[in-house]
C-alpha cells in the first residue's frame, strides 16, 4: 500500500512566514490564476485571486548531485496538510505524471522513472516499491518536471 505525502507543516509555516527558500530568497507573493497553481501542502489548487507563494524547493535533506531544485507554489495563508487515502485534487487535472524512486541515500534508483497516466500512477508506484532499494517515490509534472508530492509506503 502507498500514501501521498505533502510537504511538512513546519517547513511550510516557515515559508509562509517569510522564511528563505532553497536558494535563500524570500518567497514571491502573487495571486493565483485559479488554473494551475497546486499547493504542495494541502495538495489542492489555490483558488483564483487567492494569495500564493512561488519559491524554489529542494525536496531532499541535503545538497548533492541528485537533489533537484525547482519552483513550487504554496498557499500564502495557512492551510491544512493533506492527510488520508484520497487522491489529492492536484492529481485530477493532468493526464500523466513523472514518477521515480529514490533510495535511502536520496539517490535515483535507475530504471524506476516513468511517465505514467494518473489512473495507473499508484499501481505503478506499488510495483516500484517491490524493489527493496526504493525508499520513496517523487511525483513530478510530466510537462515541466516540477515537484508535486512524495509517495511513501503506507
Amino acid at each position: 500500500m502507498t500514501k501521498f505525502n505533502a510537504l511538512p507543516t513546519p517547513l511550510v509555516r516557515a515559508l509562509q512566514n517569510g522564511g528563505p527558500d532553497a536558494h535563500g530568497q524570500t518567497p514571491e507573493r502573487t495571486l493565483s490564476d485559479g488554473g494551475g497553481n497546486p499547493c504542495r501542502h494541502c495538495l489542492q489548487y489555490i483558488p483564483k485571486d487567492a494569495e500564493m507563494l512561488i519559491l524554489a524547493h529542494r525536496p531532499f535533506p541535503t545538497q548533492q548531485p541528485y537533489a533537484e531544485t525547482g519552483p513550487i507554489f504554496l498557499c500564502a495563508d495557512q492551510c491544512k496538510k493533506h492527510q488520508g487515502d484520497q487522491t489529492p485534487e492536484i492529481f485530477e487535472r493532468s493526464p500523466d505524471y513523472l514518477i521515480k524512486g529514490y533510495n535511502h541515500e536520496d539517490r535515483i534508483v535507475y530504471g524506476t522513472g516513468v511517465v505514467i497516466s494518473k489512473e495507473d500512477m499508484l499501481s505503478r508506484a506499488g510495483d516500484i516499491f517491490n524493489d527493496d532499494r526504493v525508499a520513496y517515490i517523487h511525483i513530478r509534472s510530466s510537462r515541466n518536471n516540477c515537484y508535486q508530492a512524495r509517495i511513501d509506503r503506507a
